[in-house]
Order: structure tokens, then sequence, then C-alpha cells
């Protein structure tokens, strides 16, 4: 079966899960994830209240999973009601659309959905590790949000035919967008939620400021989102066929004419990702800012540029490999005195590609492994910038050939000292 326009796609996509409908109790019990007992209970409380014929709505369902979510972290059902029911709180704002994100459960399980897809029901179920949610288990009912996943996971599927790379992206693209979505929550926590909270507006005015602010952020932080993405995806295709080009004209036995041999230098922060989650935004802010301020001033005194941030680390440009290393050392020397996350760095020299701003080619990619196969405080470069380096006072002590992670061949490898060899 293909999740096409036609099929499950078209039974799960945004628009449909923010589509508003009725349901009776055991209904939204079901969609909810809930007991039939906890639904009586909620109507009991006023949490949720049915119309004149026992119907609920979408909103209702959202209500019972946000409550029910409340109860398990230890709140009391029954305080959560009198603080419902007096206004102190409200829930009024999960009936607006942009809050379907708090996904309903279907009748489809997850061995269903791989009965219809063809996909390996351990690969369907890394959809709901993506999301951040609890491992499930083949029997559980797929959630409405996961099931508009599905046709992404079937296609790649069949174009790999493998699981593990199938997986390796859900999963990073799960790590990548829960940092989105955390960093936005706080936003909205001390920007929005935090100043309700200090004031005694009515319910109907907290609802309408929440529901304004919901609104306009819904409508553009998604295409936002999107479209750094796709800008990212632009960068990491035309890398792929640069990388693809250079392949073939190496493999028709043709050359370059290079009139310069530039050095791209990578430097990456150990343990830097770890450290910013650990510390918070503001220490993030300030490790970055101590970080631009060093590497900028270090790149351009040697002749150097920053080409672009790469979340723990920076990619540079050198017009002379002898003084990209000079620039190297500074900078992990520099890292360690202002008490930055200890620095490695990795170059290599040879033909790049330019475009819009950006570098591009194998030179490139082999910086980039040789950087990550660096040791902490260290200064792994190739024997290209080796045997372009003429800068007096610089050594070099060979390790030798090296087999690097998507790299074709081995490559040789040296660490850079300042002084005479030993």
């Amino acid at each position: 079966m293909s999740l096409d326009a036609h099929g499950l796609t078209e039974s799960c996509d945004f628009a449909t899960l923010c589509a508003m409908s009725n349901h009776d109790r055991n209904d939204l019990a079901s969609r909810a994830g809930v007991d039939r007992e906890f639904v009586d209970r909620l109507v009991e409380l006023g949490v949720i209240v049915p119309d004149a014929d026992d119907r609920l709505t979408d909103g209702d369902v959202r209500r019972a999973v946000i409550v029910y979510g409340l109860e398990q972290s230890g709140l009391p059902l029954t305080e959560v009601g009198a603080l419902i029911r007096e206004h102190v709180i409200a829930l009024d704002f999960v009936d607006e659309p942009v809050f379907a994100v708090f996904g309903v459960l279907e009748a489809m399980t997850f061995h269903d959905l791989s009965g219809q897809t063809g996909v390996p029901v351990e690969l369907l179920l890394v959809i709901r590790d993506a999301m951040g949610s609890a491992h499930p288990q083949p029997e559980d009912r797929v959630r409405a949000t996961e099931l508009a996943i599905a046709p992404m996971v079937q296609t790649l599927y069949q174009i790999s035919g493998r699981a593990e790379p199938v997986e390796r992206l859900l999963r990073v693209m799960g790590d990548g967008l829960r940092r989105i979505a955390e960093t936005e929550a706080e936003f909205w926590r001390t920007e929005i939620q935090e100043p309700l909270l200090g004031t005694s507006r009515p319910s109907d005015e907290v609802t309408a400021v929440v529901r304004r602010h919901a609104e306009a952020m819904a409508a553009t932080i998604p295409d936002a989102t999107l479209a750094i993405y796709h800008g990212q995806q632009a960068n990491a295709w035309l890398k792929n066929m640069i990388e693809a080009f250079e392949a073939s004209v190496a493999h028709a036995g043709l050359s370059r004419t290079v009139t310069m041999s530039p050095a791209i230098c990578f430097l990456d922060l150990t343990g830097y990702t770890r450290l910013t989650e650990e510390r918070g935004d503001a220490a993030a802010a300030d490790l970055a800012g101590a970080l631009g301020r060093l590497v900028q001033q270090t790149s351009t005194t040697f002749g150097g540029k920053p080409v672009k941030w790469l979340g723990d680390g920076v990619m540079f440009w050198f017009r002379e490999p002898g003084r990209g290393v000079e620039a190297a050392l500074d900078m992990v020397n520099g890292a360690r005195s202002a008490g930055l996350p200890p620095a490695h760095v990795g170059l290599h020299a040879g033909p790049v590609l330019f475009q819009e701003g950006d570098y591009f080619g194998r030179t490139v990619n082999v910086a980039a492994r040789i950087a990550d196969y660096a040791r902490q405080g260290e200064v792994l470069v190739s024997q290209d910038v080796v045997d372009v380096s003429s800068v007096p006072g610089l050594s070099f002590d060979e390790i030798g050939f090296v087999d690097l992670k998507g790299v074709s061949e081995p490559v040789r490898l040296s660490v850079a000292r300042r002084g005479s060899r030993a």
C-alpha cells in the first residue's frame, strides 16, 4: 500500500487534524487514550462540558489529554478541576486549531501500519521516539500526528531498502526539532505565560491574549523553520553535487588547474552542545560570544576568514595554509584562556569550489573529517598542508596514514606544533 494523497496522508495532514468534529464520551476516551471513567470524572468536575446532546469536541479531547498528563505528574484531579471552575487557570485556548499538535490516537496500531506500508514495525516505532515520547510497543495505537510522518518513512525505506539509514535520519530530525521546540517553548514561558500569571485578568481575557499570540506564532514559525531547513537543504545538496562532479572528473582521468591551494580549517569545541544544554540559553549566548570574538580576531590576523558557524564549531578559509596552522594553534590556546570548552582543529589544503559565500568540495570534506579525528587541544593537518607550510617556528609530528570516515583513501596526518621538531 502506498500512502499517497488518496490513502493515509489524506486522513492525517495538519488541516484534517485541525478540523472540528463531535464525539461521544466513549469516542473521546478512545481518542485521548484514557478510561471512560476518567472522562466521566472530568465532566463531573466541570473540566469538560458536553453540549445539550452530550456531545464533546476535539478541544475536549485535548483537554482530556492535558489534564490526564497533569494528573500523572502528581497534581490531584479535584484540585485541577477546582482551579478551572474558579477561573484560576483556563484551558479554553485548546479549542484553537493550533493546539491540534496534541496528537490524539487513531484506531490503527503500529503493527497495523507496518502491514499496510511494508515498513518494518521496529522502524515505525522510531517515529514516536523522534517526537520525544516514550518508546511504544507494536500493539500501541498510532497518534494522528505520527501517522502524518508515515508516508516519509515509507518513501525513504522504499528508496534505501534498509531501515538503519532511515532510522538515523528520523532520530537526527527529532533531536534537531526538539531543540527548536524547547527553545520556542522557553520563549512562550518567559515572554507570554509568566507575564499573564502575574496578573488578575479574567480568564476570557487571558484566553484572548493566548489565542492572539498563538495564532501569530503559528502563522510564522512553521514557515520560517521550513525555510531555514530548505536553505540548509540547498547547501547540503549543492555539496553532494560538487563532490559528485569532482569524483566524475577524477574518474575520467582529468584534472583541474589550480593556481592557489588554500586551506580549509574546522575548529570544534569538545562537549559544547552538552555544556550549553546544561547551563541554559544565557550561558550558551556567552560562550557563543566569546568564541565569536576569538575566531574573528584570530582568523583575520592570519589572513583568513570564518565561513560559517556549525553549532559547536566554525569553518574557516585561509589563503595560505601555513598561516592557517598558526591561527589554529592560537585559537586552541585562546579557547583555553577564555574558559571555553577544549578545542580541536583539522586542516586540509587543496582546491575548493566557491558558491554564494561558501566553499565546497573534497578539500572541505577531508578537513571536516580530520577535525573529527583530532583530540582535545590538538591541531591535526594533512600532508598537503605540511608540504606548503613554510612558516618559521612551525613543526609537524607525523602520525601516519589514517582511515577517516567518509574519505575513500587513507589520509597522511601530522600534529602541528610551535617550535623545532624533537
